[in-house]
């Protein structure tokens, strides 16, 4: 799901990244309905420039948090990336707040063993300054920072995954970023985010019986 209320440029690098998957785009800020899930074998909620508080004025908000129940319901698996984390545990009860920080950088994250992380370094780009604070019921903690507790979140009995961070987020669109990234003494180029898309990817095909 393409959340980007303007500019984005993400939706279509998760696309590029799974040259595989048969990827289609559904814009939620500009579209009037929510997309079938007839034959869909996995969901990827993507960043937006929103915030999940910001649902009195961006009714598709709402929208999309009850779309996320039927997705539950359905069992079909989800990823949420940063505002997609974000809503998810918000439409799941959880706590959502401005944590006073705009992030536009990479940073270090304590990442669980578990499949999704497979192949993934701990250091990982971050774009965002809201932050989950209560996980949405049924989700357990599978990364933290220095900074937030709420990293990276699995619920404990449906196929869903949600992480702050941007796997999609990589050096061939980092230019179109110019104006909010900041460079550090580590290099975008060496992190390995972008698995968790791929390591996505295969457990859906595996659900599907590809």
């Amino acid at each position: 799901m393409d959340n980007a209320v303007e500019g984005g440029h993400m939706a279509g690098e998760v696309a590029r990244l799974l040259p595989d998957a048969d990827v289609e785009m559904h814009d939620y800020p500009n579209g009037a309905s929510d997309p079938s899930l007839d034959g869909v074998d996995g969901v990827v909620l993507g960043g937006s420039g929103c915030g999940v508080y910001d649902e009195p004025d961006q009714p598709w908000i709402g929208r999309q948090k009850r779309f996320v129940g039927t997705v539950l319901d359905e069992g079909v698996p989800l990823l949420g990336i940063c505002f997609g984390h974000q809503l998810v545990n918000a439409a799941l009860g959880g706590t959502v707040v401005d944590g006073g920080e705009s992030r536009n950088h990479l940073v270090e994250a304590s990442l669980a063993d578990v499949p999704l992380f497979e192949g993934v370094e701990p250091v990982v780009p971050v774009l965002h300054s809201d932050v989950v604070t209560e996980p949405g019921e049924g989700m357990d903690v599978v990364g933290t920072t220095d900074y937030n507790d709420y990293f990276a979140t699995r619920h404990r009995e449906r196929p869903v995954w949600t992480v702050q961070y941007h796997p999609e987020f990589t050096p061939a669109i980092r230019p179109e970023y110019d104006a909010v990234w900041e460079e550090s003494e580590r290099s975008l180029e060496e992190s390995t985010a972008t698995r968790t898309l791929a390591n996505f990817s295969r457990f859906c095909r595996h659900e599907s019986g590809e």
